[in-house]
């Protein structure tokens, strides 16, 4: 098979062509940097996204405090991970770098508040 993909690993947006089978990837071509192979190959064979979202606050100077997740989580959890998000009401006082829901969905990630409040 043969897939299209605009890179996003850096500002340059280049466009990559990714041969492959199933998850065995073949080549590669288009990339201008080493980042850009990198990501077509996860793409393809286990694609991720960070999740940046809100979470509730009781309590606070603010109705809710932005979150994001620490690394990376599978495309397919995403759905799940923001009813997770979505479930979960925390008390003020929230400080920078606080895990609001620790490994969420047994991924290791955690979700970790990126604000005081």
């Amino acid at each position: 098979m043969k897939r299209d993909l605009i890179c996003v690993a850096c500002p340059r947006g280049c466009m990559i062509t990714v041969e492959y089978e199933g998850t065995e990837v073949y080549s590669v071509t288009g990339n201008t940097c080493k980042r850009g192979e990198e990501y077509a190959r996860t793409e393809i064979v286990n694609p991720t996204r960070n999740i940046a979202s809100t979470v509730k606050v009781n309590g606070g100077v603010h109705p809710v405090v932005p979150v994001k997740t620490s690394a990376p989580i599978p495309k397919t959890m995403i759905f799940d991970c923001m009813r997770e998000i979505n479930a979960v009401t925390v008390d003020a006082p929230v400080k920078l770098g606080q895990v609001i829901i620790p490994d969420v969905l047994g991924t290791g990630v955690n979700i970790v508040a990126t604000n005081n409040d």
